[in-house]
C-alpha cells in the first residue's frame, strides 16, 4: 500500500481548510483518499496529512498540477513538501 504524506506550512488554517475541504472531488479523482489530518501543537500553521494513494502515476499528476499550485498559493500555503511512502510493517 502506498501513501502520500504532506506538510504544509500555511498563513492561517482556517482558510487553509476551507480550500482543502473544498478539493475532496479532485483528491478523490487523483485516486487519494485522506487517511489523517493533523495540525502542531506548538506551530499551528504546520498541518500535516495522510492520503491513501490508490494511482500513484494519478497522484503525482496531480501534485505536480500548475492548477494544484494555484490554490495552494490562494488558501494560504507558504511552503509545503510531499513524500510517497510505502508500508514497512510494524514490529
Amino acid at each position: 500500500m502506498i501513501f502520500l504524506f504532506c506538510r504544509n506550512r500555511v498563513a492561517n488554517f482556517e482558510s487553509w481548510r476551507a480550500v482543502f475541504g473544498s478539493h475532496q472531488a479532485a483528491h478523490q479523482e487523483a485516486g487519494l483518499s485522506l487517511v489523517k489530518l493533523w495540525r502542531s501543537v506548538e506551530q499551528p500553521g504546520n498541518v500535516f496529512f495522510v492520503f491513501e494513494v490508490a494511482n500513484m502515476n494519478k497522484a503525482r499528476e496531480f501534485i505536480s498540477n500548475p492548477e494544484a499550485a494555484k490554490a495552494g498559493e490562494a488558501s494560504g500555503v507558504i511552503d509545503g513538501e510531499y513524500h510517497f511512502l510505502e508500508d514497512a510493517g510494524g514490529y
